[in-house]
């Protein structure tokens, strides 16, 4: 199936899927990159979106899929407008992210993988966030709290009401 790819994506994306593309000696290798700007507008990686960028950067759809569901920093499905991912690798672990986890999940009222009933926020666990030396950990969106506890929670939460 050929999806026109100006249907699906921005002129904006498209023009970063390119100057990315052109980095590289091959253009598989900018696959990440553009499922990261697809998905910065989009909020999530569908059906669409794989054969867009599939056809933008002269893949097969299988190609671009393997990568989608490869990285946990891709969505397959919707999440809330808030991804929040809580670092569960053995420095965060250490530190007490289990009980960051379950803390979250309760004041949320979900599980993990699960969307509040307000479509805000969708918690996960991560393998690793990279930031080890401020465990235990979380990312909101795009932003990283560190050193956290239990009681952390309301107050960085409320910022993303």
């Amino acid at each position: 199936m050929t999806v026109e790819p100006g249907a699906i994506l921005s002129e904006s994306v498209l023009q970063k899927i390119e100057a990315e593309a052109g980095k590289y000696p091959t253009r598989r290798a900018a696959v990440k990159s553009a499922l990261r700007y697809a998905q910065a507008e989009h909020g999530w990686i569908n059906e669409d979106v794989v054969s867009a960028v599939a056809e933008v950067l002269n893949l097969e759809r299988i190609e671009v899929f393997e990568v989608a569901t490869f990285y946990d920093m891709f969505y397959t499905r919707p999440v809330g407008r808030f991804p929040v991912r809580v670092c569960t690798n053995v420095s965060c672990l250490l530190r007490g992210a289990d009980g960051i986890m379950d803390s979250l999940c309760e004041r949320l009222d979900v599980e993990a993988g699960e969307t509040t009933a307000d479509g805000r926020f969708t918690v996960f666990p991560a393998e690793c966030l990279g930031a080890c030396g401020g465990a235990p950990m979380m990312s909101v969106a795009d932003d990283y709290h560190e050193n956290l506890s239990a009681e952390d929670l309301d107050a960085i939460l409320e910022r993303y009401r």
